[in-house]
């Protein structure tokens, strides 16, 4: 998943012991080993799935099997990041429902998924979801409410009492809701109200009411931390044409998010998705308006450079909807809501991408993306 707290785990060397095609093409009889996974979701309204891709050392992905939520999907795009969200460890896997108004939890070995528990959102349409330690937070982008769940050791959901807290406001479009490193604030960006809303986690993983900044940039959509704790956010513009940007922000003691740089154009359109890297030198942005990504560097003031002068550092699959960092930083995943597809990119010296692997015939509604 590339983001902070998920930076260290081990690298995994494990069998595929099961080939499923399902439209999605089989495994190469040579890829017999895996050093990750990556996860997406077919957001179905008939049933939602996780679909588990191997990750081979050189990038490239093999579709290895799909397993039931026990919920069901919205059968399109949520408008959101961190609709599937892999734990620090990357021992747990949370996924929304959004069209049953659930989330569900599953153990992960390699590329083997056990699910252990799906339960009521604490709201309506489900569309992102976080987790640190044991404690999961929901963002509700129908209800404009955050709920908050402890995970047992067992793998199961169960609701935080006095742990919903609503958004800033009923019409605030929700984009997306993540921890802080230290696991005490929660951040969520509101697309409609151009605001950045912090939240204080308890030890008892109840939250404060939220402290509310406004966005350097307007639509604030998805966001990472770095690993010294600075956000980085996108700013979709409205979708205006070749007008979005990125920004960086410090959290005061206060939460108040204040603004480091920004925004910074990437000249591109509707920049809705973004990534750190492991170890916080480069930041990607994907422009869902124009099919591609666009990459900055990170300076260790929190400032962005823009790698690129034509904002262009890869061109993905129709309309880019989602992005992922392997462990360790060294691929970039991008998932195509128009083409169907996962766009498989290598990093390379300079924060360069240099096109691996398309992956084709993903399930029309596929949302979210998870990598390890």
């Amino acid at each position: 998943m590339g983001r902070m707290g998920a930076k260290s785990r081990r690298a995994m060397m494990f069998l595929l012991v099961a080939v499923v095609s399902l439209g999605l093409g089989a495994v190469p009889a040579a890829a017999s080993e895996a050093v990750g996974a990556v996860f997406t979701m077919s957001n179905a309204t008939a049933g939602n799935q996780v679909l588990v891709f191997a990750r081979a050392a050189d990038g490239t992905l093999s579709h290895v099997a799909d397993y039931a939520t026990d919920g069901e999907g919205s059968g399109g795009g949520l408008g959101s990041q961190g609709s599937v969200r892999l734990s620090d460890d990357g021992s747990w896997l949370l996924v929304v429902n959004a069209g049953s108004d659930e989330v569900s939890a599953f153990r992960v070995d390699g590329t083997t998924l056990a699910l252990t528990g799906t339960v009521w959102s604490g709201g309506d349409l489900p569309i992102s979801v976080d987790v640190h330690g044991d404690v999961v937070y929901v963002l509700n982008a129908g209800s404009a409410n955050i709920a908050g769940f402890r995970l047992s050791g067992e793998g199961e959901l169960s609701s935080i009492a006095a742990a919903i807290r609503p958004l800033s406001t009923p019409d605030a479009e929700p984009a997306q809701i993540e921890f802080s490193p230290d696991g005490r604030t929660l951040i969520v960006t509101e697309k409609n109200n151009n605001r950045i809303l912090a939240y204080r986690v308890a030890a008892s993983g109840v939250v404060s009411p939220a402290h509310v900044s406004d966005s350097a940039g307007t639509t604030p959509f998805g966001f990472e931390f770095d690993p010294t704790g600075r956000l980085i956010v996108s700013e979709a513009f409205g979708g205006a044409v070749d007008a979005s940007a990125v920004s960086s922000y410090s959290l005061g003691s206060n939460r108040k998010a204040s603004l480091i740089d920004g925004p910074i154009a990437t000249t591109e359109t509707a920049a809705c998705w973004l990534v750190v890297t492991d170890n916080g030198a480069y930041a990607y942005a994907a422009n869902t308006g124009s099919d591609t990504i666009t990459g900055f560097g990170v300076g260790a003031d929190g400032s962005l450079t823009i790698l690129d002068e034509d904002g262009v550092t890869a061109v993905t699959g129709d309309v880019a909807v989602d992005l992922a960092l392997s462990d360790g930083s060294q691929f970039l995943y991008s998932l195509g809501a128009g083409s169907d597809t996962i766009s498989v990119f290598r990093i390379e010296s300079g924060g360069a991408l240099s096109l691996m692997e398309t992956v084709t015939g993903l399930p029309v509604a596929s949302v979210g993306l998870a990598a390890a």
